[in-house]
């Protein structure tokens, strides 16, 4: 798994300990989808897409007509 995303899942609660029953038993799929969408719309603003960043704000964070 990429390191970065490994890192996001361990946020979210997520705890390898070779089986997968046990590493997905306190994970928050709700809170890795929010820290994967922060993450990219982080990447979008580092990159100069902030039309881009700020759409994907509002659509993902409560807004349902964005543009």
């Amino acid at each position: 798994m990429n390191e970065r995303i490994q890192a996001l899942a361990e946020q979210a609660g997520f705890i390898d300990r070779g089986t997968n029953h046990t590493a997905y038993m306190n994970f928050d799929h709700e809170k890795f989808a929010e820290l994967i969408v922060r993450e990219c719309m982080s990447n979008l603003y580092l990159h100069g897409y902030d039309d881009a960043a700020k759409c994907l704000q509002d659509i993902h964070f409560g807004i349902e007509d964005p543009v």
